[in-house]
């Protein structure tokens, strides 16, 4: 009996040994079905691993993983943007200019993104120092970590609307005739236009229902149906026409790309310039739309909204995917909005059309070059 037994061991644990090694044949033949790449020792991104398995689809590019900032917090009040820009204007003829962006990212890596009173401080002192050639902002940046973060994503939210540009003005020998001017500083103007009366406060992030239950991504500008609306920023028209949430509206490209601005709640049956259309070229200040209150509707030119106003959206960019979908980067524009008070365009109304124009034209050398370019 003991010589049978040991024959049956030794026979099942050949098996068990037999069993064990197809299993181990079987999961690494599995295991190339899967990630071929990684099984044979090539370079495989995680992109690749956890996006599409359709090989028809992939490509050089998708070797390599994307870079880019996913987040922005744009926590920067009135009194740090006002003293930045302020910093700005006064030192640029000088020797040693100082950018207001900079100081802004050199504040926001200092205070941990958090850029208000104390960090205004913080920049008119470095400011002073910078003019007098005690430092510079390289030296002074050069081991903070964040700055370079902060530097972006500040470029991006504020890119385009501080710079040179050629404004008509009165003539002071003939106050009925306008002539151009030279000017550095802000060319970007407040969403309203001059002279007309509008109310808001800070509701980004306030909860809405209609449709679905989301974050309010935007600020609202209470005001008169009618109120000519204009250009924050010079652009491209990039979409126009109606949305059930945003009703008449109108999407704005800065010409860098990382810029969308967008205006809703547009009036109805007169929402924009007629002149404009899908591609068109936009200046800062010029009117683009009319307040009103359309929108909450899948009916198209339907007043739905309870209150008239301009809600008034700023969305950044770095790369097309952020564009639609759950990467998307709005940013809380009360305290710019704040800050583009000091900048308001004047407009008249043509009584034969209906329309509103600006009074005092603006050659933006950005609109220039982008249509030179196309």
């Amino acid at each position: 009996m003991s010589g049978r037994f040991r024959i049956l061991y030794a026979i099942a644990c050949e098996a068990i040994l037999l069993g064990l090694l197809v299993f181990i044949i079987l999961w690494q033949n599995l295991s190339n079905d899967i990630h071929p790449a990684a099984a044979s020792g090539s370079s495989v991104s995680g992109s690749t691993l956890s996006g599409s398995t359709d090989e028809s689809a992939s490509g050089p590019e998708d070797e390599v993983k994307k870079d880019f900032i996913k987040w922005v917090d744009f926590n920067v009040d009135y009194e740090a943007l006002d003293t930045a820009y302020t910093c700005d204007v006064d030192s640029h003829s000088s020797d040693t200019p100082v950018n207001w962006i900079e100081l802004l990212a050199y504040a926001g890596a200092k205070h941990g993104g958090e850029v208000g009173t104390k960090a205004a401080q913080d920049m008119a002192v470095l400011a002073s120092k910078i003019m007098n050639k005690e430092t510079t902002m390289e030296e002074t940046t050069k081991d903070m970590k964040y700055y370079s973060y902060y530097l972006e994503a500040y470029s991006a939210v504020l890119g385009g609307l501080v710079g040179e540009y050629e404004i008509e003005v009165p003539d002071e020998t003939a106050p009925e005739k306008k002539v151009w001017e030279s000017r550095y500083g802000l060319k970007g103007f407040l969403p309203v236009a001059k002279y007309f009366p509008y109310s808001d406060y800070d509701d980004f992030g306030v909860s809405r229902s209609y449709g679905y239950k989301r974050r309010h991504l935007g600020h609202d500008m209470m005001g008169q149906t009618g109120t000519p609306i204009v250009a924050v920023e010079s652009g491209y028209v990039e979409c126009i026409g109606w949305n059930q949430y945003g009703g008449w509206r109108l999407g704005i490209r800065s010409f860098d790309g990382r810029r969308y601005y967008y205006y809703a709640h547009l009036r109805k049956n007169f929402p924009y310039n007629q002149s404009l259309q899908e591609g068109s070229v936009v200046q800062a200040g010029d009117v683009i739309g009319y307040m009103g209150r359309t929108g909450y509707s899948a009916t198209e030119n339907t007043n739905n909204i309870d209150e008239t106003h301009l809600h008034f959206g700023l969305q950044l960019i770095f790369d097309e995917s952020q564009k639609e979908g759950n990467g998307e980067i709005w940013v809380d524009c009360y305290q710019l909005v704040r800050f583009l008070y000091r900048n308001r365009c004047e407009t008249v109304k043509d009584n034969d059309t209906k329309e509103w124009h600006r009074v005092y034209e603006i050659r933006d050398p950005a609109a220039e070059a982008y249509k030179e370019a196309q």
